[in-house]
């Protein structure tokens, strides 16, 4: 049987001490498991693919996995309606999907370190397509999972435990599996990175089962047609309906708003690795300065969001948030000016990176508090996935408005592409309170 644990009171006062709580470990952890694997299928494996020798029009293929991540709504009511034939039984809902993905990502990992790509490509995108897809799966369920084991008040702090972990994980699979790479084929640093889901699966085995009503559907006398009819209906037009019902023709300004809200970091951060060597900067000052001492500034740029998020609520914080995602962007402006100087990468990279973890906390807070707990996995991934799908689709003409109006310009039109979610976050942070009281 599944072990069950309550969520905290709404009178509850909350603290610092939360960060001692084992839900906010367990988070931290299961972050650790899902940030894991997306380096492993992006720019990891591309590296993997351009030292095998693999033509660069094919290894940048390899960044369409990416839509397994965009297109994760699409699968997502499975996840929030069937059960895992005795998994779940043991393990309760939530538990036997995650502890399947994990288990999915890490086996696939170690299929992935088996096959050569310059010899048989074909398969090796279809086992790391494996990969996407599991993980992006894992996201599903531990979103899902982090809303229902807490309430409102408390997702800021999760919010940060989740990014905590999931930036780690990140630095381990990005600077940690290119370094053990240098000393050991690629088939031992992905049989190593496999290893590492060892810590989800655990997490997962110690952690316990949100309690949440789950709707039951009947299907006792019902043809094979209308059983399909009936499970679409309950678990995929009754979520997307409710949320749509819930906040009315605003939805759609609450749509818009998550898709504009980082398009401007997505438009950058294609061209922020190009730009840096284009200027002068060494990959190792690249390597030290923009991901090392990045990682860290980010993570404290995430304890920050979730004390603004737990001390004024999350409403207060958008507009702060986006001002700064969009106002850092000059910083890389400045670069342009003062040229290859480290203070100034540090510089810039602190400012954007602070930005950066402050408003990714802020964002997976407000996500969450849209949430209906009937329908928490379907929700929150159309919700995750209208925030990235504008910015990668304009992402991908970085380069053309790079090369038609040159640097400088480039970072001021990326800084102004962030101007509409300014506007638009006074509009949804007044409405706040009154549509998540309602819903």
């Amino acid at each position: 049987m599944a072990t069950e644990i309550t969520t905290a009171g709404p009178d509850e006062i909350f603290g610092w001490r939360h960060l001692l709580q084992k839900r906010v470990l367990v988070i931290l952890l299961l972050g650790f498991s899902s940030g894991l694997p997306f380096p492993l299928v992006y720019s990891t494996l591309s590296a993997w693919l351009a030292e095998a020798g693999v033509g660069l029009s094919t290894v940048s293929t390899f960044a369409w996995l990416g839509f397994a991540y965009s297109l994760k709504f699409v699968w997502a009511p499975i996840v929030d309606s069937l059960r895992v034939p005795v998994l779940t039984r043991l393990l309760g809902r939530r538990r036997a999907w995650m502890i399947l993905a994990q288990l999915s990502i890490g086996a696939s990992l170690l299929v992935l370190a088996g096959v050569d790509p310059k010899e048989n490509i074909e398969a090796f995108a279809l086992i790391a397509f494996a990969v996407a897809f599991s993980s992006a799966t894992q996201d599903i369920v531990i979103d899902a999972y982090r809303i229902e084991c807490a309430n409102i008040k408390m997702q800021g702090v999760l919010a940060a435990a989740y990014q905590y972990g999931y930036r780690i994980a990140m630095l381990i699979s990005m600077a940690g599996a290119l370094a053990l790479a240098t000393y050991a084929p690629w088939s031992v640093t992905y049989m190593a990175m496999a290893g590492c889901m060892v810590i989800g699966i655990l997490t997962t085995l110690w952690c316990e089962e949100p309690v949440t009503e789950v709707r039951k559907i009947l299907y006792t006398g019902l043809s094979a047609g209308k059983k399909i009819s009936k499970w679409f209906q309950h678990s995929v037009a009754e979520p997307f309906g409710d949320f749509f019902s819930r906040f009315g023709r605003f939805a759609i300004v609450l749509l818009l708003f998550v898709s504009l809200y980082r398009i401007s970091d997505y438009v950058l951060g294609i061209l922020a690795n190009p730009f840096y060597l284009e200027i002068g900067y060494s990959k190792l000052q690249v390597s030290g300065i923009a991901k090392v001492y990045g990682t860290w500034i980010t993570l404290l740029g995430v304890a920050g969001g979730a004390w603004a998020v737990l001390k004024v609520g999350v409403a207060r914080c958008l507009f702060t948030a986006t001002t700064l995602i969009a106002s850092t962007n000059l910083f890389f402006a400045a670069m342009v000016v003062v040229g290859p100087e480290p203070w100034m990468l540090a510089v810039t990279i602190t400012a954007d990176n602070l930005a950066g973890g402050f408003s990714g906390t802020v964002l997976i807070a407000y996500l969450s508090s849209l949430t209906n707990l009937s329908f928490t996995a379907t929700q929150y991934a159309l919700l995750s996935s209208f925030m990235s799908m504008l910015g990668k689709f304009t992402a991908g003409y970085s380069g053309n408005v790079q090369e038609s109006i040159g640097w400088l310009g480039f970072f001021l039109y990326a800084a102004a592409l962030g101007l509409p979610a300014m506007a638009l976050s006074f509009v949804v942070a007044k409405r706040h309170a009154k549509l998540v009281s309602s819903g």
